[in-house]
C-alpha cells in the first residue's frame, strides 16, 4: 500500500491564515500565496504567475466541491515541494462552489511541475480530510494558528492507522 501523506509536513504553519481578510475569490488566493511568500516557500515574484495560474485552473471549474471547502491548486515549476497555505473566513466567501454555499476553508496546494503522482496523492490526502464531516466542523471553530496545526496532526495520527 501506498504511505500516506502527512498534512503535517505539507502545510506551512507560517502560511495559515486563521482569518482571511478577502472576502472574494481571487483576494482570497492572493492572500494566500502572500501568506506563502511571507513564510519563505515562495518567491515574492511569483505571487502574480501563480495566482493567474490558480485562477486558470478556477476557471475550468470551481475547486469548491462544497460542505463550505475548497482546494484551489496549480502545478507550477515555481515550487521543488508541495506546499499548502490554510485560510479560514469567519463570514464565508462566494467560491462558486459545486453546492452553491459560501466557502469557509481553503487548502491551497502547491505542486512542482513535473511530479504528477505527488500532486494527486496530496490531491487525495486534503479530499480524504476534508470529506470528513467532524475535521470539516473542528476546522471551522478553529480561530488560530495553533488550533488548525494540532487538527491537522491528529488527523494525521488518525488516518495513518
Amino acid at each position: 500500500t501506498r504511505e500516506t501523506m502527512q498534512l503535517t509536513k505539507l502545510v506551512e504553519d507560517g502560511a495559515v491564515v486563521a482569518s482571511l481578510d478577502a472576502t472574494e475569490r481571487g483576494p482570497v488566493i492572493r492572500e494566500l500565496l502572500e501568506s506563502l511568500a511571507l513564510a519563505g516557500r515562495i518567491d515574492d515574484s511569483s505571487v502574480q504567475p501563480l495566482h493567474n495560474a490558480v485562477m486558470k485552473r478556477e476557471r475550468k471549474g470551481s475547486t469548491g466541491f462544497g460542505h463550505g471547502v475548497a482546494v484551489p491548486h496549480a502545478k507550477t515549476d515555481k515550487v521543488s515541494e508541495i506546499c499548502i497555505a490554510v485560510g479560514l473566513s469567519t463570514d464565508g466567501v462566494e467560491f462558486n462552489a459545486l453546492d452553491r454555499q459560501p466557502v469557509f476553508a481553503f487548502f491551497l496546494l502547491l505542486s512542482p511541475q513535473g511530479e504528477p503522482e505527488l500532486h494527486l496523492d496530496a490531491m487525495e490526502t486534503v479530499f480524504g480530510r476534508l470529506s470528513d464531516e467532524g475535521f470539516r466542523r473542528f476546522l471551522r471553530q478553529s480561530d488560530n494558528i495553533e488550533d488548525v496545526m494540532t487538527l491537522i496532526s491528529e488527523s494525521d495520527a488518525s488516518s495513518s492507522g
